[in-house]
Parts: C-alpha cells; sequence; structure tokens
C-alpha cells in the first residue's frame, strides 16, 4: 500500500528504513517554494501542502511516518507493562455527577473498560436505575460519543449529543425517557453550542452553521461563519425551525441561548473570540404578545469583559463576570428595570471558578493557590459558609436545582479519583454518593505544593506528586505538565496513567503557568498577546526548579502539553532544548502565523493575536514552532501526536512540525516521531480503548528517553 501511494505520488516520498538505537531515517518530506510577505517581511513555509490533509500527498506523508512511529513506540520495552498496568487501573467502576429533574435523577456510570460511560435514570430518585443510554451500542469501536445531556423540565424529554470520531460536530437527538425510544426528528450542523428547553417542555433553542452549499463536501475542516440561533419545535423537522437571532453583518459571531430554570427568560450569549461577550434577554412570560416576539434587551451591548448566566429569581438575573473585578464577582441585571447591574458577591481575594443556583442560594466554586473551595451565600449575597472539601484537590462538577435542597458534587485529587457526594442544604450535612474503589493505596502517595520564580520574578506555583520516601539522596524521572492560555485554571486532577507512573518511581509535576485562570484576569492577560513569551519562561522555570531541587536533571525529564500546551511544549523545546529529555506536543498550536485561518482558529486571537496585525507579527513569529527550529540545536526525543479527525487544532499544525524537526534532526539518535490516531479528533469522547493506548505510548516514550 505504501509502496502504491508514493508512485502515486511522483516519488515525492522515501521508503523508510528500518529504524536503529543510533539514527533515524524520516520520509524526505518535500519543501515547496511557498513565501508570503508580512509586512515587507518574507517568511518561507516550505510545508504548506501538509495543511491539506486529505491530499494523495499528505496521504502518503501519513502513511510513511505512521511506518516508522508505529513499530517504534510497539518496540519500547516498557511499553508493555504501562499498558498492562493501566488497563488493570482503569478497570474501575466510576460515576459522573448525579443531577435531577422533575423527581428523577441523572448520572453517567462506567463499569471499568467500557469504551463510552453509560447514561442511568433513577425514577423516582433511590428506585433502582436503568439504562437510559448506552453510546456503546452505537459503533462497534466506541468512536461514537455522547457529547450533552439535556432533560425537559417536565422530566419527559432527553435531548442528547453525539459526537462521532472526536470531530467537535454535534448531533442532537430527542428519546422519550419512559420508553427509551427516540424520536424522529435530529438536529444538524450544530458546534459550540447546547440545547436549552422552554419551560412547556415543547422545544429547545440551539445554535446551528449553515449547511454547505449544494454538492458541496460538508467536510470536518469546514470554515465556521454564520452560526445562527433557532428555536426547534419537538417533533417537526428541522427545516421549519424558527429563526431567532443572527448578525450578518458580522459572520465571525455565535450565539448560545439559555432559558432559566423557571422558564421566564430567554438570555443569549454573543461571542466572538474565547473571552469577553455580550448578553441579552427575552421575557418569554409576556402577556401581550407571541413568545418569540419583540426585540431582546440588551443587558451588555459591547465587548469588554465576561458574562455568564448563573440563573434567576423573578425578574432579576445572576450573572458571573469579571467586569471591574479581576477576580470575579456575581451580579443582578433586571432587564425591564433597564437598571445597572447590582454586586451581590463582590470580588475577594480568590478567584470565582463557577457559580451555581441550588435551593435558596449562590454556590460559589473558587481558587485558593489553584485548588478548590466550595462556599455558600443566599440570594441576598449573604455568607452562609464553606461546604468541607476532603483536601487538596477540585471540584470536578457542581449540580443543583432552584428549590431543592440536595446539592451534588464530584471531588478528585492527582492521589483520588472522582468521589461524588451529595450535599443537603438544609441540614448542613453532606454524605458519600458513589466512591470509586481502585486497586492500589493512596497513602502510598504525597502531593505538595511548592512556589517558584519565573524569569522575571513573578511567584509561580507548581503541584509536585510521588511515592512517599522518595531518596532525596538521587534524582528521579520527572514528567512535567503544563497549560498556560485561554483563562483556563489546572488544577489537582485524577488520571490513571499519572498513577502508574509514580508507581514505577517517576515524579509528576504540574505548573500553574500565566496565562490561566488561577488568579484572575491580570494572571490571564499576564500569559496573552505580545506577553505570551511570559508563559514559555514560567515551564523552563519549573524545570530548571527541579533540577536546581535535586528532583531530577535535564537527562531524567519529560514534559507534555495539550493543544495550547502542544504550543508551549514546541516552543520551549526551541528555546531551552537541553532542559528536556524528552517532550510530548499532544495535537498542538504548531503554525502560529496561519491558526486563524483554520475552522475555529479566528476566535483564539483574543488570546494569541493575529499575522494579520502588523504589531503582532513579530511576537508570533517569534514564538511559532514550526518556524524557530534550529538545525544546530541539540533536541530530546520527541514525539507529536495528533488525530486526523481533529478540526479544532487541524491535524495540518503537528504535521507541518513533525517534517521541519526531522529536516533538523536527521542523524540524531534521538527520534522525532509522530502518532497519528485515525478516528479520532481533539480528545474529546475518545473511547478507553484509545485512550490506554495512547497512554500507555506516550509514557513509555517518556519512560525510555528519561532514563540514564
Amino acid at each position: 500500500m505504501f509502496r502504491t501511494a508514493c508512485l502515486f505520488v511522483g516519488l515525492m516520498l522515501a521508503a523508510p528504513a528500518v529504524s536503529t538505537a543510533q539514527s533515524f531515517d524520516y520520509p524526505n518530506a518535500r519543501q515547496g517554494t511557498v513565501v508570503d510577505d508580512y509586512f515587507g517581511t518574507r517568511v518561507a513555509d516550505p510545508y504548506r501542502w501538509l495543511e491539506d490533509v486529505d491530499s494523495p500527498q499528505t496521504r502518503a506523508w501519513i502513511e510513511a511516518e505512521n511506518a516508522i512511529s508505529k513499530p517504534l513506540l510497539a518496540k519500547l520495552p516498557e511499553r508493555p507493562a504501562f499498558e498492562k498496568r493501566m488497563t488493570e487501573l482503569w478497570n474501575y467502576e466510576r460515576s459522573g455527577t448525579p443531577f435531577t429533574r422533575a423527581g428523577k435523577r441523572f448520572y453517567l456510570r462506567n463499569d471499568g473498560l467500557q469504551n463510552q460511560s453509560v447514561l442511568y435514570v433513577e425514577s423516582p430518585i433511590g428506585a433502582t436505575p436503568r439504562v437510559l443510554l448506552d453510546p456503546n451500542t452505537l459503533s462497534t469501536d466506541g468512536t461514537v460519543a455522547l457529547a450533552g445531556t439535556v432533560v425537559s423540565p417536565d422530566g419527559r424529554w432527553l435531548a442528547y449529543g453525539l459526537q462521532r470520531s472526536g470531530s467537535d460536530w454535534l448531533e442532537f437527538r430527542f428519546r422519550d425517557i419512559a420508553s427509551g425510544e427516540d424520536r424522529t426528528d435530529t438536529l444538524k450542523r450544530m458546534k459550540f453550542s447546547e440545547v436549552s428547553w422552554t419551560h412547556d417542555s415543547a422545544g429547545v433553542f440551539y445554535s446551528r452553521y449553515p449547511a454547505p452549499p449544494a454538492g458541496a463536501d460538508p467536510g470536518t475542516f469546514d470554515d465556521l461563519a454564520n452560526q445562527k440561533l433557532y428555536y426547534h419545535v419537538l417533533g417537526e423537522d428541522q427545516a421549519r425551525d424558527r429563526l431567532i437571532y443572527e448578525r450578518p453583518e458580522q459572520p465571525r459571531l455565535g450565539f448560545a441561548g439559555e432559558v432559566t430554570a423557571d422558564g421566564r427568560w430567554l438570555v443569549v450569549s454573543v461571542w466572538e473570540g474565547t473571552s469577553q461577550n455580550l448578553l441579552y434577554a427575552k421575557d418569554l412570560q409576556t402577556p401581550d404578545a407571541p413568545v418569540f416576539d419583540g426585540p431582546l434587551i440588551g443587558l451588555v451591548d459591547e465587548f469588554r469583559a465576561d458574562f455568564l448566566l448563573i440563573g434567576s429569581q423573578d425578574s432579576r438575573l445572576f450573572v458571573l463576570s469579571n467586569d471591574g473585578a479581576e477576580h470575579k464577582r456575581v451580579i443582578a441585571f433586571e432587564p425591564l428595570k433597564n437598571a445597572t447591574a447590582e454586586v451581590v458577591i463582590p470580588e475577594g481575594p480568590d478567584t470565582i471558578d463557577t457559580v451555581t443556583r441550588a435551593g435558596d442560594e449562590l454556590i460559589v466554586l473558587a481558587m485558593h493557590d489553584a485548588t478548590h473551595r466550595l462556599r455558600r451565600y443566599g440570594l441576598d449575597g449573604e455568607a452562609l459558609g464553606e461546604i468541607g472539601l476532603p483536601g487538596l484537590g477540585s471540584v470536578t462538577e457542581v449540580e443543583g436545582e432552584a428549590g431543592q435542597s440536595t446539592l451534588y458534587y464530584g471531588f478528585e485529587s492527582f492521589l483520588q479519583p472522582t468521589t461524588q457526594y451529595a450535599y443537603d442544604l438544609d441540614r448542613g450535612q453532606g454524605s458519600v454518593f458513589f466512591a470509586p474503589q481502585l486497586a492500589y493505596d493512596p497513602d502510598d502517595y504525597v502531593t505538595e505544593q511548592v512556589f517558584y520564580r519565573s524569569a522575571d520574578g513573578t511567584r509561580v506555583p507548581m503541584f509536585i506528586s510521588h511515592r512517599k520516601g522518595l531518596s532525596r539522596e538521587q534524582t528521579h524521572r520527572t514528567y512535567l505538565y503544563a497549560y498556560g492560555g485561554f483563562d483556563l485554571a489546572q488544577t489537582p486532577s485524577f488520571q490513571v496513567e499519572r498513577l502508574v507512573w509514580m508507581e514505577r518511581g517517576g515524579i509528576f509535576a504540574l505548573a500553574n503557568l500565566r496565562g490561566g485562570g488561577e488568579y484572575g484576569e491580570a494572571w490571564h492577560r499576564a500569559g496573552t498577546l505580545q506577553n505570551k513569551q511570559n508563559v514559555f519562561d514560567d515551564f523552563i522555570a519549573a524545570g530548571r526548579y527541579l533540577v536546581a531541587q535535586r528532583w531530577t536533571t535535564p537527562r531524567q525529564l519529560g514534559i507534555n502539553g495539550r493543544s495550547n500546551g502542544g504550543l508551549l511544549i514546541g516552543a520551549c523545546v526551541n528555546q531551552a532544548p537541553g532542559l528536556f529529555a524528552a517532550a510530548v506536543p499532544t495535537v498542538g498550536v504548531m503554525d502560529m502565523l496561519r491558526f486563524q485561518k483554520f475552522t475555529i482558529g479566528w476566535a483564539w486571537v483574543s488570546d494569541y493575536g493575529s499575522s494579520d496585525d502588523a504589531g503582532m507579527f513579530p511576537s508570533l513569529r517569534a514564538i511559532s514552532p514550526v518556524h524557530n527550529v534550529n538545525p544546530d540545536a541539540d533536541y530530546p526525543a520527541v514525539l507529536v501526536t495528533t488525530g486526523d479527525h481533529d478540526d479544532r487544532v487541524v491535524p495540518g499544525h503537528s504535521f507541518k512540525y513533525t517534517a521541519a524537526m526531522q529536516a533538523a534532526v536527521q542523524g540524531d539518535a534521538r527520534p522525532v516521531i509522530i502518532r497519528i490516531d485515525t478516528k479520532a479528533g481533539h480528545g474529546g469522547g475518545k473511547p478507553v480503548a484509545k485512550k490506554i493506548e495512547e497512554s500507555a505510548d506516550i509514557y513509555a516514550f517518556l519512560w525510555h528517553y528519561t532514563g540514564l
């Protein structure tokens, strides 16, 4: 098959030789002559052809690369042990956070090695649970995943989203909860949208993108423009759905419509990038007009901050915002009064992560030095105390209903798998709803939090986890992970693969870099646009701290990051190649001059800036992994990973980076290889079998190439 493909593309690629321990003969990727002019600066893009991921030339290159990487990874001596132990530990029953609607309780449950978790319902609450939806029956290989569930207010209908092969594209269907049968109507062309029921359970608001022109391929990597907000009446064909809101003059805007729990308000959030949004409202109980007639009421008419709906109380809308509050605060709008929002819960020293309306309270999830605190407030903002958490960790999800006294939440740490709790707000008492059981002793491990200084003196936190009693008289293999972007905080989380790494005597470290949301908007902005270099400085400083404290050495330090974190790894490998022994950039944003030209990439301009801006171009070129590969550098071993259906960070990023790196390191004894997963995307919905396979490859690679 490989030989035929090579002949078809005119001998563009040379067949790969068998790799040895001393050298790697990579495919001879053709270097094209494309040169772009950025404000008078000419920049070569020799691997532009790899952006066309479905062309015969690119498919042949993919085949040639996998012919190198698959055998190498399969033959790593550590891999069988990693896969065996990961499979053993992954085989434990686990539960999602329960939620209740109309006297029924719902939750996801996985018996261990099921590729996808199964949705169960208790009707009424406390009854024997029964299977409501099993995604494992929808595909033979587990690549169809459940991607969102919304129960109608009357508890009769389940709207559920399906995600195929890891793509961000969604299809929503409707199931009768009592009978388990689906209706015939289906919602398609959905991406970055959920559904929200009207209070009468007659239909849902949702957003979709236009269908492609007649005869065009509705492909995975479609450009995203002209999203519109619709209302769908249950039982009708999607073609009859009512258009609610659009902005044709601004095709990049996206819309999210959400109905408050009491059914009174439709709140529409308008977004363009990954931060800042507009906010509008519509009173659905207006007595003198049809429910959807009339204009929306403008609550926020300019992009200046983030505004996230929490819930409502009669005429008030509770919103979480960082408008005038670096650490966020809760405010309340009264749309019918058209008055300025009032502050309900003021900004404090800890950054607010989320707020949930439950019972007659607002439950605030806040972060203190990248760990969670769960606090109770009245609807008037009165502080009612704190819900005690088991230790240094994270609340994974909070679920509650207005008027219902039971709150559910999940808690996890680096050493404790996600445990689900029920908390009675009236009594102030909590209990375990579901506790998973794994074949290991968490008391054998320890997590500590340290603080180190970055290049400019900024104090940065980092978690370090390992077996108890690990000798400090010698250094150890260390796996350093980080993200650093888009206001996303990296709090402690449990992952089986990290536990296996620690079981073998390795150290796991998580650094909380600028660009994330750990310390509010100032911390986020300090890692964006022209400040993006701070993120890489923070990560490099984390590695140097681990070496200086004699946890590890540069020959024992492995690094990994995903998505924006893949950019982090690529940039740091370029900037400090001698600090790391092995690096795994996963689904990374590697071409910082062209990321905005693919699928949803334009939405990241708010964090990254754009090469179309003369002021941002120099900064982006300076950090772009593809454009800063140095043939004279002494690079670590590199394993690039991506999915062929990744329509968020398109695989062309990883393809171009791999080709550039391989051209620079020809003849080096340390490999630069790429693992290209099929029927896989950015990571969402990945079946357990694929997760174990990928994790075994990554961790065996890191362990092997961090050995002295």
